[in-house]
């Protein structure tokens, strides 16, 4: 892995490193004295993406490790190269996404100081207390159990704040001058500070048969993680656990690459490493469904998979649901098809699209998550927890596992009390157990697992022998505890331990949500701008327990999938520092006719039937929108974002009767080269 620097004292690996801080009385003072750091530097080339990191002989970024450093091959079936020589239909592509700012509406605001336990303690908005603590403790010189988190309510985040490095530079300031500080970040600078959703260089290809069915699939995807890794070994494997999920694909080869560039370092964003790898493989499946003449939604009935079929990694789905998904949602797509071709007829360059997603829960085997929960004097119970609430909705989470879990009490959401997010790594000082990291959809899994356990401990507590209950007061007179310890967790749920790592094969997660996304478009080819006029999204994410909830995260996450479509990107420039340079959708921008549609297929091990459902909703919704627009006007957009000018210069090749398919992608190596080299030396 690549080293973080709190403040960088050899080299600036990016616009926005920190070279140097300044603390003073006021915040005034401390920006005008900030004004007369004058840095030394010498100016070096720099790579501002993953391609021109990697190009032969440039030069090393970071001292102890190379450019191009992280890969994970994938091996299903067959070697594909005899199946694409052979195949009658074959689509073949690169395709790039691109570094997606978070653009939450607070930029960061820290505070750091020593409390009365002797702590150093701060409090931010983050997604991760405990791991936050682990990577600022040896950042600053001390021990996690010197630490103390308390989560700061301050809205959304979708990820960024899974890497804790401006947390950590105001506990160093706080430490050096022994007093209390306060760090409060300009938009402009918590842009260029925070890291971004990796951007992704990719080379494909699919294989049709006679039949309709996908034969084959290639794919070899390189990862920029920026300037230093950040959560890249989060996000990495989900390039192959996620590629073509959904599908039954016989045969298979892929590249996972990851690498170091001078851009923002990578991080989680929602649905992590889903976007990306959805970018190329559901461009190719609406490819290779237009090149076979076959309806774009058909071609995916054909092919999606059913009990018995396997992922890209050789493991049997954890549930079967594309079928009725692509069903529910047929009425609405053939309705958008009709008022496309409506359009079409009257002169118009209308489109419809489809996609087919998901997502993954929890972190995989090792991963568990403890709550507790405590039946007070008046009847009422608290819930103390560490559901990092950035935009999550972990309150409202939380209070809904709690009234479910207690339902034999007949507890009321009014009679449920939260204490959320104080922790320390000292297990006898902190306030709140380890529910663990708000990603993923973990916590709704795991820390709802934690809930039912800790419930059902309580109430095993309070039943009296003829089966009802006692009360608090028949609790302490009784010597019987009041508070219990609820734990969950996955280390013996029959999962594997990651993807093996010279064939990809692996099963990493209890149970998948599913989307699938149709849209209709109206496409100016005078300027290029696209215009979505209708969507619907049809989901399964198990048992739905407030749907509220739910609508919330399909909404916002959708809504954040059309802008990553058509305008939202970063690069390290003065352009990027605000949300209207970063391309943020505006209200106009997003129809107002949205629809969404639930299949609710029960979670054998998920709490009280339910799997996690936000990371579904952000993981492919962009390319219904991607794929609409090629069926509008034959453009096909391979760099994402699809901003006007890209869809402008589409149109004048269609017009012009050039082929639009871009030139391949130089990742560091040939990929049969490269799979070769791997198969030769094994792990």
């Amino acid at each position: 892995m690549t080293d973080f620097p709190l403040i960088c004292s050899e080299a600036i690996n990016k616009y926005g490193d920190v070279l140097a801080v300044v603390a003073a009385d006021t915040r005034e003072h401390a920006r005008e004295a900030a004004k007369k750091v004058k840095p030394n530097i010498e100016v070096l080339p720099a790579y501002e993406t993953y391609p021109e990191a990697v190009v032969p002989n440039a030069l090393q970024l970071h001292k102890t490790i190379p450019n191009f450093y992280m890969e994970q091959p994938l091996l299903k079936g067959e070697d594909t190269a005899d199946i694409f020589d052979d195949a009658p239909i074959v689509v073949e592509s690169s395709f790039h996404s691109q570094h997606e700012p978070h653009l939450p509406i607070e930029s960061d605001i820290v505070q750091a100081y020593w409390d009365a336990d002797g702590k150093m303690t701060i409090q931010s908005k983050t997604q991760n207390l405990s791991e936050s603590l682990g990577s600022i403790a040896p950042a600053i010189g001390l021990k996690p159990e010197q630490l103390r988190f308390i989560m700061n309510p301050a809205g959304g985040a979708f990820g960024y704040t899974i890497v804790a490095n401006m947390m950590g530079i105001t506990a160093a300031c706080a430490m050096a001058l022994d007093m209390p500080v306060s760090h409060e970040l300009s938009y402009d600078e918590f842009n260029h500070t925070s890291g971004k959703r990796a951007a992704t260089w990719t080379n494909g290809r699919i294989a049709v048969d006679d039949n309709g069915k996908i034969a084959a699939v290639e794919y070899d995807m390189a990862c920029d993680h920026g300037c230093y890794a950040g959560s890249a070994p989060m996000i990495f494997d989900n390039f192959i656990s996620v590629g073509f999920h959904g599908y039954n694909i016989p045969n298979a080869k892929a590249l996972a690459r990851g690498g170091s560039s001078n851009s923002a370092f990578g991080t989680a964003y929602r649905g992590f490493g889903a976007p990306q790898v959805y970018t190329t493989t559901e461009a190719l499946v609406d490819m290779a469904a237009r090149k076979a003449g076959i309806d774009p939604w058909q071609f995916r009935y054909d092919n999606v998979a059913r009990p018995g079929d396997t992922t890209l990694c050789s493991r049997e789905y954890s549930e079967y649901p594309y079928p009725g998904l692509l069903e529910k949602i047929k009425p609405y797509y053939d309705e958008y098809k009709k008022l496309a071709e409506e359009g079409r007829a009257a002169g118009k360059h209308m489109g419809c699209g489809i996609s087919l997603g998901g997502f993954h829960l929890t972190t995989g085997a090792i991963d568990w998550a403890e709550v507790d929960l405590e039946l007070l004097p008046d009847g009422c119970v608290r819930l103390y927890d560490t559901w990092e609430d950035v935009g999550q909705g972990g309150d409202i989470g939380s209070v809904t596992h709690v009234v479910k879990a207690l339902a034999p009490l007949g507890i009321t959401a009014d009679q449920v009390k939260l204490t959320m997010n104080d922790f320390s790594a000292d297990k006898e000082k902190t306030v709140c157990p380890d529910m663990g990291l708000a990603a993923a959809s973990r916590c709704h899994y795991m820390g709802g697992n934690a809930i039912i356990d800790a419930a059902n401990k309580l109430m095993d507590a309070m039943r009296k022998e003829d089966g009802t209950f006692r009360t608090y007061d028949e609790m302490v007179a009784e010597g019987i505890a009041t508070k219990y310890r609820g734990h969950y967790d996955q280390f013996n749920a029959g999962l594997d331990h990651g993807l093996d790592p010279n064939t990809g094969e692996g099963h990493k997660s209890p149970t998948y949500m599913y989307t699938v996304n149709t849209c209709l478009v109206d496409v100016d080819v005078n300027t290029g701008k696209t215009k979505v006029l209708k969507y619907t999204c049809a989901s399964d994410v198990g048992v739905i327990g407030n749907k509220l909830a739910v609508d919330g995260q399909a909404y916002g996450g959708l809504s954040h999938s059309i802008g990553f479509a058509l305008s939202e990107d970063y690069y390290g420039d003065k352009k990027h520092g605000n949300m209207v340079g970063c391309g943020i959708p505006t209200i106009d921008v997003i129809p107002d006719d949205f629809n969404l549609i639930y299949q609710e297929t029960y979670r054998k091990h998920g709490p009280h039937g339910s799997a996690g459902c936000s990371e579904g909703y952000q993981s492919s919704g962009h390319m219904a929108v991607i794929n609409a627009i090629d069926d509008a006007c034959g453009v096909r957009v391979t760099i994402l974002p699809a901003t006007p000018d890209k869809v402008k210069a589409g149109w004048a090749k269609v017009q012009a009767g050039e082929d639009q398919t871009p030139p391949k992608y130089f990742l560091g190596s040939d990929f049969e080269d490269e799979m070769e080299l791997i198969a030769a030396n094994p792990m």
